[in-house]
């Protein structure tokens, strides 16, 4: 776990006062160019614990930049703010090395994950990180932001846990919320916004929300060609049980909920793969 330890000083009178903690800031800005027919890096600026590495291009995928958090996860008061720009023609991927992981808060200012993506002319984007695991306690805003020109492409995901499923953690309290924005040659075409806060587990179990379960994705696809890949992955995803696919208006939507988080895992590569061209997922996926 990510320690997050009070300084003690003392005064003369022998009280002890405990000194505001530290917390993790992060910065981190990708540009790619087109140089030839390959995607290259343009810019790179980190920041505090936000960082990114580039591994090795590899036959059939995209140039790759993986994103990490060097402070170990996020806890109250903690926030990363990314910025990634694809330039004209480009075809890149930005993928994060593990999951993130969000610490049970010692107060009630959440941590914020701030993103925004811009993908101009022409270019593919892939924006894939790994889930987000939810601690009991947690207090996470995440705020997604795209900005996609009109005849680009656009894939991206964001996954959550609620609780380590494999340690049989039930998250009891916490407060999250996430938040997207897509715009189109700058035109608002998608905004949705998901909040839990207080007991997230009895929230969960509605019929109306999750039915139980405790895993969730989001993918969404913007594409001049996005509706006609809708019924690839209604069928991709047809043995499964809690998912809903919709197309419209050059978007495809799809909602994924899982039992714990390895079924979501199998869900979202399910929902990837017509929409990837069968192209693997990023190495650090499968680590």
């Amino acid at each position: 776990m990510k320690p997050r330890f009070a300084a003690t000083s003392w005064s003369e009178d022998a009280t002890p006062k405990v000194a505001a903690l530290a917390r993790a800031e992060g910065t981190l800005e990708i540009a790619f160019r087109r140089r030839g027919e390959a995607t290259v890096l343009d810019h790179l600026y980190q920041q505090g614990c936000a960082k990114a590495r580039f591994p090795k291009v590899e036959a059939s995928s995209f140039t790759t930049a993986v994103t990490l958090n060097t402070s170990g996860g996020l806890t109250d008061g903690d926030r990363l703010s990314t910025h990634v720009r694809w330039g004209e023609g480009t075809a890149a991927t930005v993928a994060s090395q593990a999951a993130e992981r969000a610490y049970r808060a010692m107060g009630d200012v959440p941590a914020r994950l701030d993103t925004h993506l811009a993908v101009a002319a022409g270019a593919s984007a892939e924006w894939l990180p790994q889930e987000t695991i939810l601690f009991d306690g947690a207090r996470l805003h995440r705020d997604l932001r795209i900005d996609v020109a009109g005849d680009a492409s656009f894939l991206g995901l964001e996954q959550v846990i609620f609780g380590r499923t494999a340690r049989g953690e039930v998250v009891r309290d916490g407060a999250f919320r996430d938040a997207w924005r897509v715009w189109r040659d700058g035109r608002l075409i998608y905004a949705d916004v998901f909040a839990l806060k207080g007991d997230m587990q009895a929230r969960l179990d509605g019929k109306a929300v999750a039915q139980g379960a405790i895993a969730a994705a989001s993918i969404i696809h913007v594409a001049p060609d996005a509706a006609e890949r809708l019924a690839e992955v209604r069928n991709s995803l047809g043995h499964f049980t809690l998912w809903g696919a919709s197309a419209d208006d050059g978007m495809l939507m799809i909602r994924l909920l899982g039992e714990t988080g390895a079924a979501l895992r199998r869900m979202v590569l399910a929902a990837l793969a017509p929409l990837r061209g069968g192209r693997p997922v990023p190495k650090v996926w499968q680590i």
